[in-house]
C-alpha cells in the first residue's frame, strides 16, 4: 500500500542536516576553542570561526528570501547583544576576554535551527506531546540546578520564561526546544572553558548567585526573537501585514 501524502510529509525531518550539523558543530567548535586545545595550538578559535562561517553560509544560502532577511537581522542583534552583555556588562566572559567571531554567527545558526525544527510537519503533528514532556523537564532541570548549584540567577530566568509562556502560549514549543538546545550549548561551552559565568550575577550582585552556566539563560532568546520580528516588521511593513493576515486566517480555521 502506498503511503498517504500526509504520512509522506510527516515521515522525516526536512532539515535533518542542519540539526545534526548543530550537534557536531558545537562539540567540535567549542572543543577547538577550549582551554585544553589552547595548550596544544594557538589557532583553535580561528578554526572554529572558519567552520562556523562555512556552516552559517550554507544555512543562509539555502534559506528563503524572508528567512535570509531574518538571519541578517539576527546577526546584527546577536552582535549588539554580545557587545553589551559580555564586553560592557561582563555578564559572562570568553576565554580570551574578547568576542569570538563565531559567537554572533552561532546565535543565528541556533535560532534558525530551532525555527526550522519547530516548523517540521512531523514535529507539529506531535506538538502537544512534545510540550507536555519538555515543560516539566525544564522545571526539573532549573530546580535541580538551583538546589545543586545554588543557581538563583538561572532559576529566576526560568520563572521569567514561565511568565512569558502565559503571555505567548503559542510559542511554548519553540522556546522549550530552544531551552534545551541552549542548555546543551552552555554545558559544552563551559565544560571546554570556551567561556565562563561568574559566581554571582554580573560578577557584582552578591545576593544573586549563579551557576556556570545558569540553567535558563535561554530566556534571552525571547528578546532575540522579538528583535528579529520587530526588525522584519519595520523594514518590510507590507510583507509583515500580509503575514499577519495569513496567520489570523489560519488561527480562525
Amino acid at each position: 500500500m502506498q503511503p498517504t501524502p500526509a504520512f509522506t510529509r510527516q515521515a522525516g525531518l526536512q532539515h535533518l542536516g542542519i540539526y545534526l550539523g548543530i550537534v557536531f558543530w558545537l562539540i567540535i567548535g567549542l572543543y577547538l576553542d577550549g582551554t585544553e586545545m589552547a595548550q596544544k595550538i594557538t589557532y583553535g578559535q580561528w578554526v572554529t570561526n572558519m567552520i562556523t562561517l562555512a556552516f552559517f553560509s550554507w544555512i543562509y544560502q539555502s534559506a528563503s528570501r524572508k528567512n535570509k532577511k531574518i538571519i541578517l537581522y539576527g546577526l546584527v542583534i546577536a552582535f549588539g547583544g554580545e557587545v553589551v552583555f559580555s564586553l560592557i556588562l561582563g555578564m559572562y566572559t570568553y576565554r580570551l576576554g574578547t568576542l569570538p567571531i563565531y559567537v554572533p554567527l552561532g546565535h543565528t545558526i541556533i535560532y534558525m535551527g530551532v525555527y526550522y525544527f519547530t516548523k517540521e510537519p512531523l514535529v507539529l503533528a506531535h506538538k502537544d506531546q512534545i510540550v507536555k514532556i519538555l515543560y516539566p523537564l525544564m522545571i526539573v532541570y532549573a530546580t535541580g540546578w538551583l538546589v545543586l548549584q545554588s543557581d538563583v540567577f538561572g532559576f529566576a530566568c526560568a520563572l521569567v520564561i514561565l511568565l512569558l509562556f502565559k503571555r505567548r502560549p503559542n510559542s511554548r514549543l519553540f522556546f522549550l526546544v530552544m531551552f534545551f538546545v541552549i542548555a546543551y550549548l552552555e554545558l559544552l561551552g563551559t565544560y571546554f572553558q570556551a567561556w565562563r559565568w561568574p559566581e554571582v550575577w554580573f560578577d557584582k550582585v552578591s545576593f544573586v548567585p549563579s551557576a556556570n552556566p545558569p540553567s535558563a539563560i535561554s530566556v534571552f532568546y525571547f528578546a532575540f526573537d522579538a528583535g528579529c520580528l520587530w526588525a522584519y516588521s519595520r523594514l518590510n511593513p507590507v510583507k509583515w501585514q500580509r503575514f499577519r493576515r495569513l496567520r489570523a486566517r489560519s488561527a480562525i480555521r
